[in-house]
């Protein structure tokens, strides 16, 4: 901006130099008159301004690539120190954990009769709960770090894969669980990502559902082509998430009210999303409390 405004104000400043000069130092100043027919005047008159409009449109673009590259840069140094701190984080908890884990077991070992105890178990179960929560940040800070690996994903064997896994929890054995993967009249399309993370991605949303929806509820995985995407959904039919918690959902750490009791880190939907965007898609939610959810990823075939 300011840049322009210098450029904008160096013709009235040269003309008011000359003027002073030519006014104090006594120079010629003869008085000219110049004619010319009104077509041709009005010709010049909008050139000029045309010049004058382009040469304002030239600053401005080029002030606001200069905006773009500095906010640019701003955003990729506090990723990369976000990503800094995530690493120390993980470098000086661990050690730790694992110490207490360690102590944990040696303590049951030297008295069993202290393995049922309630405190024990409780602090056992923080100490697992912490390692977890661990575990998905440093997932976080190696998406953020690394590029997606980009091989050919049969997205219907995934889901099987998914699906498979999520039936030996104990706790699906009371819910009606789905899996609807089309193959006539042809299967889905094969796409390009990294294999473990879109496992991961599916097997949050999947686990998600199990865990907030109680026995005798209804959970679909259903995947369809949609032109240029491949969409796969997990549907439940649940307690669905409040109104005011739904622009919350993907934040890291963020748990709703309802889902503070549910052993869970808070990195999972954020997962979801970051694994989802890294390979080109994006992930929707759609809810309403009393009846259910519905997680959607959709992901580029090509």
């Amino acid at each position: 901006m300011t840049r322009r405004a210098a450029i904008a104000a160096a013709p009235g400043l040269l003309s008011l130099l000359a003027y002073v000069l030519i006014t104090l130092a006594g120079l010629p100043n003869p008085t000219l008159y110049l004619s010319g027919a009104l077509g041709e005047l009005l010709l010049l008159a909008g050139f000029g301004l045309s010049l004058a409009l382009a040469a304002h449109t030239v600053l401005w673009w080029l002030d606001q690539q200069a905006c773009d590259a500095r906010l640019a840069a701003a955003l990729q140094e506090a990723a990369e120190e976000r990503r800094r701190f995530l690493q120390r984080l993980d470098h000086e908890v661990k050690n730790p954990l694992t110490a207490i884990r360690a102590g944990l077991v040696n303590l049951s070992g030297a008295d069993p009769s202290l393995a049922g105890a309630g405190s024990l178990a409780s602090i056992e179960a923080q100490v697992l709960r912490l390692s977890h929560l661990l575990a998905d940040l440093r997932k976080l800070a190696e998406l953020e770090a690394h590029d997606v690996e980009r091989m050919p994903v049969d997205l219907g064997s995934l889901l099987e894969e998914v699906f498979a896994l999520a039936q030996e929890r104990p706790e699906a054995a009371a819910r009606e669980i789905t899996l609807t993967v089309p193959h006539a009249p042809w299967p889905l399309p094969t796409i390009h990502g990294d294999w473990d993370l879109l496992f991961l991605a599916i097997h949050n949303l999947l686990d998600n559902a199990i865990k907030y929806t109680l026995p005798g509820n209804t959970i679909e995985v259903r995947a369809f082509e949609d032109g240029a995407t491949v969409v796969v959904e997990v549907a439940d039919t649940g307690p669905g998430i409040p109104e005011g918690e739904l622009p919350h959902v993907w934040e890291e750490l963020s748990r709703g009210y309802s889902a503070r009791s549910v052993p869970g880190s808070g990195l999972g939907l954020a997962l979801v999303k970051t694994i989802t965007e890294r390979h080109g898609g994006r992930v929707t939610l759609r809810s309403r409390a009393g009846h259910g959810t519905v997680f959607s990823m959709r992901l580029p075939v090509r």
